[in-house]
């Protein structure tokens, strides 16, 4: 059957996330409803990876696999049509019949968002820590995640079966812009929950309270720590899924007027 590769932006509120759920609102059964209403047929969508409850995507990549050929441009105007606000198709474009969004997928890139004050306006895209943060500390603590290493203790209990804690980062970079501190992480993969502990671990490192020998036996044996400093869902993006010949670019963000020019 023919497929296509989708570019998916949403916004994570109010879904459990991409994954399909019983009884429960994910944005990868709100795609495949409305690409059944909008085509008139069934199609299976597969996504590069899950992302949390609450969790959102400036790029989310997935395959949509139909019955019979389509006209991308129009299949995608179409389904955009049924869709709900919080969720848009960016691009749809042909993809051979062997690809597999996931499968395929040779990296991944995450910003987090830290807001060192309390706003009106972009409360569902951020995490307000109240206490000083100490950004030296924080890069500090960031070049720790550099490299390959085994993730356990950053991992959830119930990560999916089979995949491997051994994890290549191959950025972990901090920028400023006004009161919002970005966070960012390109990887191999990342497992389930682990970047919203990488930054909790972080953030924790910023307020004082961990050190680097304290993030560093982390990797050494398996910690709780990481678990219990797990950052909120509503800072994380995933921003973007490499492909084999593509190469890794920073995506614009949405002007929010907490960000200001700056993003």
């Amino acid at each position: 059957m023919p497929k296509y590769k989708l570019i998916i932006e949403y916004d994570g509120t109010g879904f459990r996330g991409w994954q399909s759920q019983t009884n429960a609102r994910s944005v990868q059964d709100t795609l495949i409803e409305a690409a059944r209403r909008a085509l008139g047929v069934k199609v299976d969508i597969q996504g590069s990876g899950r992302t949390d409850a609450g969790v959102h995507a400036l790029a989310q990549a997935a395959h949509l696999e139909a019955p019979r050929k389509l006209n991308p441009g129009e299949a995608m105007e179409k389904i955009n049509a049924e869709l709900p606000a919080p969720i848009n198709i960016l691009s749809m474009t042909e993809a051979g019949a062997g690809f597999h969004a996931r499968h395929h997928a040779k990296g991944r890139s995450y910003i987090y968002l830290v807001s060192r004050r309390r706003t009106a306006f972009a409360k569902r895209y951020v995490w307000w820590v109240k206490e000083p943060l100490d950004l030296k500390r924080m890069k500090t603590a960031m070049q720790l995640f550099r490299g390959f290493h085994d993730f356990s203790s950053f991992a959830d209990k119930r990560r999916e079966k089979g995949a491997s804690p051994l994890v290549q980062i191959d950025e972990a970079a901090l920028a400023q812009f006004g009161d919002i501190v970005l966070l960012r992480f390109i990887g191999s993969h990342f497992l389930w929950r682990m970047v919203r502990r990488m930054v909790g671990v972080t953030v924790e490192a910023g307020r004082g309270k961990l050190s680097v020998r304290d993030i560093e036996a982390m990797f050494r044996e398996h910690s709780e720590e990481p678990a219990r400093l797990t950052a909120p869902a509503s800072g994380l993006f995933l921003e973007q899924v490499l492909y084999e010949g593509d190469s890794w670019r920073p995506l614009q963000l949405p002007s929010w007027p907490l960000m200001g020019s700056g993003l």
